[in-house]
């Protein structure tokens, strides 16, 4: 059966003093794009703040229903996330489908995630959304299959839920906490593994679109010359979900963790905040940040303004961050371009992957000690190891044994300061 083609518009209210309306109003277009949704108008207000009843006042109700008749819509969408009142009540007037930012990104999240982890915290975050709306979202949801008209992809939401009653989805949301809590201690028994072996952590974190997955695979490809460590990229919104999690080898034999994130966007539900904070912590145990940026964009300031406050409201606090200016190629700035622990430089074109490299290891290597040691020729498991683990500057082999100039990190040195040479 052939889906209804999906037509909208935006309603948006625009509070006093709010400098970046125009930006929001953007990406609400972007964000509907993502799930095909044709915008064919738009009706905004500027109010002192939202009306608590119909988000919009009155009189732009009428002319939401008149811009939704003349443009032969199907669909409503709203730049914030509603009560379950003004829902039900702007449905109620409008004779029509009305859907929030909220929603809207839930269903993104619901059609992109890949791994059971990832929609597990998606339908977790639907049904806490839905459990105060069950009153208001009944009539309209159960007739029209929830979020957009092609209904979400993943079994819980819409239609198939509001089936249920309040204490099933409950109940559901126990089972999916529990499920998640199991998750997050195989993160966490993962994590452990990781700092035992001493292996630096490097998290890609970033607003949404910003150039994260371009920038992994340009470093792999740099690294590797291969395409097998690759990860999916995309010139959209939230292409990727799922944290993606690559061991990576210099040429100097020094290795590090490079994981990526989900991406951020203003607004970015509280339910999904909640739900992926397990998966957003691994930025939180990283020993460095590498904070993409989409500099081209006009508000890249902004951008980086909800990222930190999404990492702050996670608990990532006090990590070493690099500041990566990614698209200079589509700005008047020279690229590649390097101050402090800040570089402009173009993860598409691979123009500035060497120096970003040298920032990362000057940054997550400092504190390598560099020794002689002797390792007697019985022990070929020592320089085995050491040559999959530490930085082997130089190998000799002398009468007593194999010897050894390395550069390692405190806890390996720790384990075999015994074959130190005094």
């Amino acid at each position: 059966m052939e889906l209804l083609e999906e037509r909208a518009i935006l309603v948006a209210v625009e509070e006093d003093h709010h400098e970046e309306f125009d930006y929001e109003m953007e990406e609400l277009r972007n964000l509907s794009k993502a799930l095909q949704v044709i915008v064919v108008g738009e009706v905004t207000q500027r109010l002192p703040r939202r009306h608590p009843t119909h988000y919009v006042g009155k009189g732009k109700v009428l002319d939401i229903r008149r811009a939704y008749d003349q443009y032969d819509a199907n669909l409503v969408i709203v730049n914030d996330e509603l009560s379950p009142s003004q829902i039900r009540n702007l449905e109620q007037e409008l004779d029509c489908k009305v859907i929030d930012r909220t929603m809207l990104i839930l269903d993104i999240f619901a059609r992109r995630a890949q791994t059971k982890e990832a929609r597990m915290q998606v339908e977790l975050a639907q049904l806490q959304y839905f459990l105060p709306r069950l009153v208001g979202l009944r009539s309209s949801l159960s007739r029209q299959g929830g979020g957009t008209g092609g209904g979400f992809k993943n079994r819980g939401a819409g239609e198939t839920k509001l089936e249920l009653d309040r204490r099933k989805i409950e109940d559901q949301i126990a089972s999916l906490n529990r499920e998640l809590k199991h998750a997050e201690k195989q993160r966490e028994t993962q994590r452990r593994k990781r700092q035992k072996s001493a292996i630096p952590v490097v998290s890609i974190v970033g607003y949404t679109n910003a150039g994260k997955s371009t920038l992994m695979n340009s470093l792999l490809r740099d690294l590797y010359d291969e395409e097998a460590k690759q990860v999916f990229e995309k010139d959209m919104l939230f292409a990727t979900l799922d944290t993606s999690v690559r061991q990576v080898t210099m040429p100097n034999n020094k290795q590090f963790m490079l994981t990526d994130t989900v991406g951020f966007v203003s607004k970015l539900p509280h339910h999904l905040v909640k739900a992926f904070r397990s998966t957003l912590e691994e930025a939180r145990e990283a020993d460095l940040l590498l904070h993409v940026v989409d500099v081209s964009h006009e508000q890249y300031r902004y951008m980086m303004q909800v990222t930190n406050e999404t990492l702050e409201e996670v608990g990532v606090e006090d990590v070493p961050t690099i500041y990566i200016y990614n698209k200079a190629d589509r700005t008047d700035m020279p690229y590649p371009f390097v101050q402090d622990n800040e570089i402009w430089m173009s993860a598409k074109e691979g123009a500035g992957l060497p120096e970003l490299l040298q920032m990362i290891e000057d940054e997550v290597f400092k504190d390598y000690v560099r020794d002689e040691l002797l390792i007697p020729f019985d022990r070929g498991d020592i320089v085995s190891f050491l040559n999959e683990r530490a930085y082997v500057r130089e190998t000799e082999y002398e009468e007593e044994g194999t010897a050894l100039v390395v550069e390692w990190p405190t806890p390996i040195r720790n384990k075999y300061e015994a074959f130190i040479v005094s």
